[in-house]
C-alpha cells in the first residue's frame, strides 16, 4: 500500500522528515477492528508533536489520526457496521495512523460518515469534535439543553480546529453564552461564523475585555497557549468554576490560583479511551454518530479550511509546517493518494 511515514526525527523543512513509501498491507482485521480504505485525512498539531518526540522503533512510523473512508473488511467480533459502509474517525495514538491507503481501527471509536459531506469535509471533523465534545460534556460536565442562561463558557483559541468545533457544540447544545477568543481579525471573523456570541482579542488585554463583557464564567476551555492565558482565565473564572486544557504548557499551571474560587482543573486527552480500552470506549462511536447526524441536519458545519490536494509527503510536510507556524484556522485536509 502507499503510505507517508518517517524513519528519523527531523525538522519539517528536511525533505526526509516525511517520505512517500510503499509498505505491506495491514493484516486481516481481528476482534472488533475494521480495515478501512482511506479516502481523505486531516492533519492536527498532535501529528507534529509525535513526529518530533517519537523515534521510530526499527520500521517506518505512519502518522495521521483523522480519517474518512470505506470499510473493506471486518474483524469477527465487529457488529456496529457493514462492509462497504462509509465511516470517519480519529484513530488511536498507540497504533499506525491514517496516512496510508489501508488502516486498521477499532469500530468502537468510529462513526458513520455524514451522508451530505464529502470524504474531505468529513475527515476534518473527528479528532476536533471528539476533543471538544469530551472537554465540554465529559470533563467540564456542562449540562446539555435547557433555556438560555446568563452565564457563559469561555473558549480560548476559538479559530483553531478544536476551538471551531467547541464553539459550535456549545452554541447548539447548551444555553450558555459562548465567548471565544482569537488573535487576528480574520480569526475573529472565523470564530463569529462558527457561532460565538462574543469574540475577544486574546493578543491584547484579555482580562480587561473579559471584565467588560460582564458575563459570569463557570466554564473555560483553553485550547492553546495555556502558559500565556492561565492567570487571566483563573481571575475571570466564576466561583466553583472549572477549566479544561488540552495543550502541553512548558510551565505547569499554578493550580493554587484556583483555590480561592474553589475552582477545578481538568485535562482532556481524546486518545485516552482508545489507548486504555476503557469500559466506555464506545462512547466515541456514539458521539461521532450524533455529530454525524448534526452535520447532515446542518446544525454543525465542517471546519475544513483548506484542501491541500493529494495525500503525499510533500503536501503533508506543507501541512505540518503550516500547523507549526501557529496561525492556521480550521482544519487542513488531503484526499486521494498521489
Amino acid at each position: 500500500m502507499k503510505a507517508v511515514a518517517y524513519t528519523h526525527i527531523l525538522p519539517i523543512g528536511d525533505p526526509d522528515s516525511l517520505q512517500d513509501m510503499v509498505l505491506p498491507d495491514p493484516p486481516a482485521p481481528k476482534g472488533r477492528d475494521l480495515l478501512v480504505e482511506v479516502r481523505a485525512i486531516a492533519v492536527n498539531p498532535v501529528d507534529g508533536k509525535v513526529r518530533m518526540r517519537t523515534e521510530p522503533a526499527g520500521e517506518p512510523k505512519i502518522l495521521g489520526y483523522d480519517g474518512a473512508g470505506v470499510i473493506r473488511a471486518m474483524g469477527p467480533q465487529a457488529k456496529l457496521f457493514h462492509r462497504g459502509d462509509e465511516v470517519f474517525y480519529a484513530g488511536s495514538i498507540a497504533r499506525p495512523g491514517t496516512n496510508a491507503e489501508l488502516h486498521l481501527v477499532d469500530e468502537r471509536i468510529v462513526g458513520p460518515k455524514p451522508r451530505k459531506l464529502s470524504f474531505a469535509e468529513a475527515a476534518a471533523v473527528p479528532l476536533t469534535a471528539i476533543t471538544a465534545w469530551e472537554a465540554l460534556f465529559d470533563r467540564l460536565r456542562i449540562p446539555r439543553g435547557g433555556p438560555a442562561r446568563k452565564e457563559g463558557v469561555l473558549i480560548v483559541g476559538g479559530a483553531g480546529g478544536v476551538g471551531s468545533m467547541a464553539i459550535q457544540l456549545a452554541r447548539q447544545l447548551t444555553g450558555l453564552i459562548v465567548i471565544a477568543t482569537a488573535g487576528t481579525r480574520e480569526s475573529q471573523d472565523w470564530a463569529r461564523r462558527m457561532g460565538a456570541h462574543h469574540v475577544l482579542d486574546h493578543s491584547s488585554h484579555l482580562g480587561v475585555q473579559l471584565k467588560a463583557a460582564e458575563v459570569p464564567l463557570p466554564y473555560a476551555f483553553i485550547t492553546t497557549h495555556t502558559d500565556q492565558h492561565w492567570a487571566t482565565v483563573c481571575e475571570a473564572l466564576a466561583p466553583q468554576g472549572a477549566i479544561c486544557i488540552i495543550d502541553d504548557p512548558a510551565t505547569p499551571p499554578d493550580v493554587r490560583l484556583l483555590k480561592t474560587r474553589a475552582g477545578s482543573l481538568h485535562w482532556e486527552m481524546m486518545f485516552a479511551r482508545a489507548v486504555f480500552a476503557t469500559p466506555d470506549m464506545e462512547e466515541q462511536h456514539r458521539l461521532l454518530a450524533e455529530v454525524s447526524r448534526m452535520l447532515d441536519a446542518g446544525t454543525l458545519r465542517t471546519t475544513l479550511a483548506e484542501n491541500l490536494g493529494a495525500i503525499n509527503a510533500a503536501n503533508l510536510r506543507r501541512a505540518h509546517a503550516m500547523l507549526e507556524s501557529g496561525h492556521t484556522r480550521g482544519k487542513l485536509v488531503m484526499e486521494g493518494f498521489g
